[in-house]
């Protein structure tokens, strides 16, 4: 027993570093490269920001840019809004029950709904762009925003709400002054889970968006046909930092909520 007690304690710590290498290494990588002073990524001949400088300078990278921060922004808007207006209406109504159904949009393939995103554009005959591309990542921010802030909701202490009415505030003003407040925390990390989520999609962004709203990460699609090089390795550590420091934040304030936003 002994014998296989130290066994274990040997080779699980080996087997988790071996894990985090798989994961991180390859992300060293493509950040180190990014610095190659040569134009072929697989041979490295000196350190340099050129590449850099070159995004700077490019403006494809930055209309892409703005094209991934408008539609984020506006999926988190307009998913925030909806998720939040469904929560709170469902839990005095019918549609508490059919709440359920947003967790089935988590579990569905990707690629099955960006197809059917696509086919419902193509039936009514709406023109592929930037707005259908904020719509198709609102049904997608949707099954993350409904589950949690109904979690969230289903938590709150009624009481407060009560004492608020029987003190003769409006549904309005308990509404303003007691159910956002308790929220704010829940909404503002799934908030950010949402905008991290729809400035890296790539799928629902391919099929969704037509020649007009090209996004980052379908920039770097089109350069990378070509083969690897390290414009793309310094595209995707810019995605890479903004990604980083959305989920810092977002964990940030789920440590803050006590680990409670699932």
């Amino acid at each position: 027993m002994e014998n296989q007690y130290g066994i274990s304690r040997v080779t699980l710590p080996m087997y988790v570093a071996l894990v985090y290498a798989f994961l991180y290494i390859p992300i060293m990588v493509l950040v180190t490269f990014s610095f190659n002073e040569s134009a072929f990524s697989h041979a490295w001949k000196g350190f340099t920001t050129d590449w850099y400088v070159q995004l700077w300078e490019s403006t494809e990278v930055w209309d892409a840019l703005q094209n991934s921060f408008i539609v984020a922004l506006g999926t988190v808007s307009a998913s925030l809004t909806m998720g939040f207006l469904i929560v709170v209406c469902g839990s005095y109504t019918f549609l508490g029950r059919t709440l359920i159904l947003f967790y089935g949009s988590l579990a569905a393939p990707e690629i099955v709904t960006a197809v059917g995103l696509l086919s419902f554009f193509t039936l009514f005959n709406i023109p592929l762009g930037i707005i259908t591309l904020i719509a198709a990542h609102t049904v997608m921010g949707l099954g993350y925003v409904v589950p949690v802030l109904h979690s969230r909701f289903s938590e709150l202490d009624y009481n407060l709400i009560e004492a608020s009415l029987d003190l003769g505030a409006t549904r309005f003003q308990t509404f303003r002054s007691i159910v956002v407040p308790l929220m704010a925390p829940a909404l503002l990390s799934v908030g950010l889970l949402v905008f991290i989520v729809s400035w890296d999609d790539f799928i629902i962004s391919f099929f969704c968006s037509g020649g007009s709203a090209q996004t980052l990460p379908m920039y770097v699609f089109s350069m990378i046909r070509s083969g690897p090089t390290p414009v793309v390795n310094a595209i995707s550590t810019l995605l890479l930092f903004i990604t980083g420091i959305c989920v810092t934040t977002f964990l940030s304030f789920r440590t803050r909520m006590g680990g409670m936003l699932w």
